[in-house]
């Protein structure tokens, strides 16, 4: 339709466009946040609501009492372990120490350092001696460590028990909450999408046009985009149900239309060639003509023989002669492309100038009386009016 339009025309056209398509943004926004927050209007649940409130806290109290333990247990293990080391390491040192000097008595064997025998042993016992109870804390810190570790593992074990008795009847409220969440939206979108096809049917053409297809365009946006990603699965049962569903009411719908379309173009087809070219609208049957197709059937028709004259479908005539020059023009045109007279036509009677069996009537100039005859192919004679 554009090649048809004023180029000032195209222009307001494509900006009657752009409001539609800001009215549908502006739009989409403020629908996507209202659905967003839709969620907000359910409490939200979590797994603890289904569980024991009175064994619950016990238990992660006791986990994190068993995981305090365990961390100074820890604690304590790493001090144990380095005093461990300290001592083995004064303990190997004083020994080696010992076993030099003993080595160098039994070469002197001297009476008097036999006390000094006696003190360095006893040294050597004592340095044993904190080595065993370095030792000793060790182990004692490693027995608290365990059963920290072994009393959190048995609260873990009893909560994850809790846990697996609620997660059933949690699982239902979440699938029950998500439904009337998804209600909630479908009642939302659903009206719009409702509201949208009346518009669509009604006022698409209309002088308010850009709003009903920014409209129009929201309410798609809002039903398909933000409504069916929050569409229940249970399994994609539901979506592939809810998808049949739309596939047949939107196959059905198209099948009427194709119908309904065939039934008007064949009634349409019916009627006088004259009564056919009014009811067409100007810029559609431009449109049609520039992409070679009939106007009034819409088949393909070769328009750039520069014979064909009338559709060899549906017989409308798609060009005739001009009443004043007789250049052979489109049956579309409102002026001559040649002298630019004016496509005047007779409604009342067939008017195909040049066609056998029909009445050509000629506008008479003023003061002049026309006279037609019914002969084909007949010439109107123009006489001086009496008087």
């Amino acid at each position: 339709m554009s090649k048809s339009l004023r180029l000032s025309e195209k222009w307001f056209r494509r900006g009657l466009w752009l409001v539609a398509f800001l009215f549908a943004w502006f739009l989409t926004g403020l629908g996507s946040t209202v659905v967003g927050d839709l969620p907000q209007v359910e409490q939200t649940r979590t797994l603890e609501d289904f569980m024991d409130p009175q064994r619950t806290p016990v238990l992660k109290e006791r986990i994190k009492s068993a995981e305090r333990t365990a961390e100074a247990a820890q604690a304590a293990l790493d001090q144990a372990q380095l005093r461990v080391q300290t001592s083995r390491a004064d303990n190997r040192a004083a020994r080696e120490t010992f076993d030099n000097w003993l080595a160098t008595r039994s070469v002197t064997q001297r009476a008097e350092q036999d006390e000094e025998v006696l003190q360095r042993t006893r040294e050597l016992d004592g340095l044993r001696q904190a080595e065993r109870v370095a030792l000793s804390a060790v182990q004692q810190q490693q027995q608290v460590a365990l059963d920290a570790s072994q009393a959190q593992q048995r609260a873990e074990s009893e909560l994850r028990t809790l846990q697996n008795q609620a997660s059933g009847a949690y699982g239902d409220a979440q699938r029950a909450q998500e439904l009337r969440v998804f209600g909630y939206r479908l009642a939302l979108t659903l009206p719009l999408l409702a509201l949208a096809g009346f518009l669509f049917k009604k006022h698409r053409k209309g002088s308010s046009w850009p709003f009903v297809w920014g409209f129009i365009f929201f309410a798609l946006f809002a039903f398909f985009v933000e409504l069916v990603p929050y569409l229940p699965s249970y399994g994609g049962y539901v979506r592939y149900i809810v998808g049949i569903v739309l596939t047949v009411i939107g196959g059905r719908y198209a099948i009427q239309a194709l119908q309904r379309y065939l039934e008007r173009q064949k009634l349409a087809e019916a009627l006088p060639d004259t009564q056919r070219r009014k009811e067409l609208d100007y810029d559609v049957a431009q449109t049609r003509l520039t992409k070679n197709v009939c106007p009034g059937c819409e088949r393909p028709v070769d328009l750039k023989d520069g014979k064909t004259d009338f559709c060899p479908h549906c017989g409308l005539s798609l060009f005739d002669h001009c009443a004043s020059c007789q250049s052979r023009k489109s049956a579309f045109a409102l002026f001559c492309f040649s002298c630019g007279a004016h496509a005047k036509r007779d409604d009342a009677a067939a008017v195909e100038p040049g066609l056998p069996g029909t009445v050509v009537v000629a506008v008479p100039h003023p003061g002049t009386v026309a006279a037609a005859s019914d002969e084909p192919d007949s010439v109107v004679d123009a006489k001086p009016a009496p008087g």
